[in-house]
């Protein structure tokens, strides 16, 4: 019998963060204002644990200082999330956990990406189990304590017919699987968990208030009575509310779409109002943890944020 396996929660320690340098001006209302903002954050991880940023080849980066090493391979876009492996220990020996990738449901398949977490993982020579659900890594949160959550607007949807719960108990080595419903307004990914709720710790979850007048209330009113129903302590942030991109679409704007780095909480925060109560009530809640809010409005208009764009390695346990 194998021994079982383990995936730590984001809030452990890492020893790298893997993201993505971008690079399609197709894919990008403004490129050059998201690399910026992709530049500035992937700075401020590597000041507490060493980033691996893939650029693709024949495309050029800035040096980005001596904690971020370029990893030449080829990929589709920047969210990592999605498209890498996702880390776990099995027998005190690292595995890449390998899913079936689509597209987001077939909006937006790319060269590169459907094999990129194979890669990723044969570059650190780690040991692949390969499931044939489909799944995105921003589509599932675990606790690192037996529990993980999800979104069947997500999930079922990706996986007709499936029993999806008994293939992520099997696959995560979990033993509950909460499921919620909703997505944010235009979330073309179908409702990702790290848009809507996170797990503070075992037990707790982070989630978003409405504010007045927010495109989303309804859904994050009926989100933060799942969460409670489900038995977890809810702690609210504010939701940013309406957040109109550039070509004068509403954006699916969302504060849980924080980055948990070693030492510390690095928030998305998007020019409204709402950005600074964010990071205030993040701060609280990340006591032990350096919590600062940084631009990711430019990210944001091209499809997600800041845990979208990153995929943690844990460190050994």
């Amino acid at each position: 019998m194998s021994a079982p396996l383990h995936v730590p929660a984001e809030t452990g320690p890492h020893a790298a963060c893997w993201m993505a340098w971008p690079y399609r001006e197709d894919e990008w209302v403004d490129l050059a204002g998201a690399r910026a903002e992709i530049a500035a954050f992937a700075r401020a991880i590597a000041e507490t644990e060493p980033v691996e940023l893939l650029v693709a080849p024949g495309v050029q980066a800035p040096a980005l200082g001596e904690g971020v090493r370029v990893r030449r391979m080829a990929y589709g876009d920047a969210w990592t999330r999605d498209t890498g492996a996702i880390f776990g220990w099995r027998d005190e020996e690292p595995v890449a956990l390998v899913f079936r990738f689509d597209g987001w449901g077939g909006k937006y398949r790319m060269a590169g990406d459907e094999d990129l977490a194979e890669r990723i993982a044969a570059a650190l020579d780690v040991r692949v189990e390969r499931h044939a659900l489909v799944l995105e890594g921003g589509g599932v949160e675990l606790d690192g304590a037996g529990a993980l959550m999800t979104t069947r607007d997500c999930l079922e949807r990706r996986n007709p017919g499936v029993d999806v719960t008994a293939r992520l108990e099997a696959a995560f080595g979990v033993e509950r699987v909460i499921w919620l419903e909703g997505q944010l307004e235009n979330d073309h990914t179908d409702g990702h968990i790290d848009t809507l709720a996170r797990f503070l710790r075992p037990g707790e979850a982070v989630a978003m208030a409405p504010v007045d007048g927010d495109p989303n209330g309804e859904t994050l009113r009926r989100l933060l009575g799942q969460l409670e129903a489900a038995g977890l302590k809810v702690h609210a942030l504010p939701s940013p509310g309406a957040v109109v991109g550039a070509e004068g679409t509403l954006l699916p704007a969302s504060y849980c779409n924080y980055y948990l780095a070693n030492g510390q909480v690095l928030v998305p925060t998007y020019g409204v109002d709402a950005d600074a109560e964010a990071v205030e009530a993040l701060a609280a809640l990340y006591p032990e943890r350096r919590v600062r809010g940084l631009g990711a409005r430019k990210i944001l208009e091209g499809g997600g944020a800041f845990h979208c764009i990153t995929q943690q390695q844990p460190a050994r346990p």
